[in-house]
């Protein structure tokens, strides 16, 4: 039998048997650090013909460079902290999550602390670790990037001082929730490469990481304009906000902004009025969506059959229950909040596979070129 195969499953066979190819994958895993800590405690890799533990996972067990360096760091660890092996067993800890605790696990500590970031994400245990090991505010800093040197047509190296001026000019700015008075570095007419460190260039452009219990370090790279509203806003903002600090204007510029989207999607006021009368029976009215979106949370309301909830925030739309196709009315308790993959969801269960394949087909060519039949679509 194929081991590749796939279309011999069923549904539930098949997301049953990808819980196990994982789970055993993550013991293997295990067992694998577990020899790599005996090779290396034995030094086995000299006998080998390997000058270190590194050289051999790279020639002998075919690691990448960047997979060898974790595997020796874990291997290390879970030789010192044997909990962290039957977690990764267990299937309750993975290779990253390992690593991320690295730093902070003692011979007091390793059990509790192993315990507590099981079935975590990424984000997750950031978050865990900002609680118990908290770290200082960033520094509030706003620095422009140098444009990439222009390309060459003979491939030789660039001249100093030739970079591609057309480039849309970079700025990054990284601050914490509440930092220090900003610095603000402007960029002169023709900056040496020398007085921007190298490392900004290879920063990630987006990153909001935990760094203590309600504190958050956010890094972003702005464009010239986003840069320039910014500008405009901390000089409007100037009397509540003497210092220029980014943080609280970014607090308020979201508040504004999430007020105005709420306002949008749910349909959010303070003073809410009467529905108009006549509306089609696809038509929302405003107090259905404000009752839906306090009801359901801001959150995705499929629940599967094993009781889980879908934990998306993003992507929201509103979902019949019972399709308008079917007699569905436009109530609280027929309307729900659900993201785009289980809205589509629903709707293939209620009008199979094909037929909403077909209509996506038909909404990807346009109006214009639609079937007659396009105008009676059922969701």
């Amino acid at each position: 039998m194929d081991i590749l195969a796939t279309s011999h499953f069923s549904d539930d066979a098949l997301l049953v048997d990808a819980k196990q190819v994982a789970g055993r994958r993550s013991r293997d895993t295990a067992i694998l650090l577990t020899r790599i800590a005996e090779i290396d405690q034995r030094q086995l890799y000299r006998r080998a013909g390997y000058s270190s533990l590194y050289a051999y996972l790279l020639g002998e067990l075919e690691l990448l460079e960047d997979s060898a360096c974790r595997h020796i760091h874990a291997s290390r660890l879970a030789r010192r902290f044997p909990a962290i092996l039957i977690a990764m067993v267990e299937h309750r800890l993975h290779m990253r999550a390992v690593l991320m605790l690295a730093r902070h696990l003692t011979r007091a500590n390793a059990d509790e602390l192993v315990a507590a970031a099981s079935h975590k994400t990424r984000f997750e245990i950031q978050q865990l670790l900002a609680e118990r090991f908290p770290r200082p505010d960033l520094p509030e800093r706003l620095q422009p990037i140098p444009p990439p040197p222009a390309p060459v047509a003979n491939a030789t190296q660039p001249a100093p001082g030739s970079e591609d001026v057309s480039a849309p000019e970079r700025i990054r700015v990284t601050i914490a929730e509440q930092p220090v008075q900003a610095s603000i570095v402007t960029p002169d007419p023709e900056p040496p490469r020398e007085q921007i460190p190298a490392r900004l260039e290879t920063v990630p452009a987006q990153r909001v990481t935990p760094l203590a219990p309600e504190r958050f370090g956010l890094q972003v790279t702005l464009d010239r304009e986003t840069f320039d509203l910014l500008e405009r806003a901390r000089a409007l903002m100037g009397h509540r906000n003497p210092k220029g600090e980014i943080a609280p204007l970014i607090k308020r510029s979201l508040e504004l902004l999430v007020a105005h989207l709420e306002k949008q999607k749910y349909a959010a006021t303070d003073c809410p009025r009467p529905s108009k009368p006549g509306a089609s029976a696809r038509h929302i009215p405003a107090a259905v969506r404000r009752a839906v979106a306090a009801r359901d949370g801001a959150r995705c309301a499929f629940v599967s059959e094993t009781g889980r909830r879908c934990t998306a925030r993003h992507m929201l739309e509103f979902d019949h229950i019972e399709p308008v196709a079917r007699g569905g009315k436009s109530t609280t308790e027929n309307v729900r909040l659900v993201c785009r993959a289980h809205n589509q969801h629903a709707a293939e269960r209620a009008f199979g596979i094909e037929f909403m394949e077909r209509k996506r087909t038909e909404a990807r060519r346009g109006p214009h070129n639609r079937s007659e039949t396009a105008a009676g679509h059922p969701i």
